[in-house]
């Protein structure tokens, strides 16, 4: 039996190539632009997250050329807004568990070489209590669908977040990774808006 999380051979070529090709873009960007861009994302974010009156934001740290979420982070941080990060599940292989970020916080480098928070219950936040989750993503089009990196994590995050209303899953990345179409699976979770440096994407 095929598992739920496998794409077909057709659909996985074409995914890698996309995934290949925008993480290619998305590193040959100079420095200097990459630190302009990502204040001109984070200012454009930031009005969404007033117009939503959202205390509780979750995001990422950036790696791999992606769109830098610091100038994002020390914003949340200034304006009394609590940020939370992801972690890889202890147990749960391929699930998420979310916990508070402090400028003090430890983080630890976990087996996907990606900085993660320690282990501890009482910064944890469930994902329904989340008002906002800014997710990564490799490639995003114009119907909203979202490409990662295939280990299907958000997706397993956000499956129900309609039904709940929480939490509001908003795309963030360069505007070199946008496409026209992207080759999708049933699983596949669209995101009902995507933030650039020059605009705001809405499916």
């Amino acid at each position: 039996m095929k598992p739920a999380f496998a794409p077909s051979a057709a659909n996985q070529e074409n995914r890698q190539a996309i995934r290949n090709q925008i993480r290619i873009a998305r590193r040959a960007i100079p420095a200097e632009a990459q630190k302009r861009v990502a204040q001109e994302a984070a200012s454009r974010l930031m009005d969404i997250i007033y117009q939503r009156q959202a205390k509780h934001v979750a995001l990422y740290l950036t790696s791999d050329g992606e769109l830098d979420t610091q100038p994002l982070i020390e914003t949340l941080w200034q304006a009394g807004i609590n940020v939370y990060l992801p972690r890889l599940h202890p147990f749960s292989r391929g699930n998420l568990l979310f916990f508070k970020y402090h400028p003090t916080s430890h983080l630890i480098q976990n087996r996907l070489k990606i900085w993660e928070p320690k282990l501890n219950i009482i910064e944890m936040i469930l994902p329904q209590e989340l008002d906002v989750i800014i997710t990564p993503l490799v490639a995003f089009d114009e119907q909203g669908n979202r490409m990662g990196m295939g280990g299907g994590y958000y997706d397993r995050c956000l499956n129900d977040w309609q039904l709940r209303g929480k939490p509001y899953p908003i795309g963030y990345a360069h505007d070199c990774q946008r496409v026209a179409a992207l080759p999708t699976e049933h699983w596949d979770v669209p995101l009902p808006l995507i933030v650039t440096p020059s605009a705001t994407h809405s499916a």
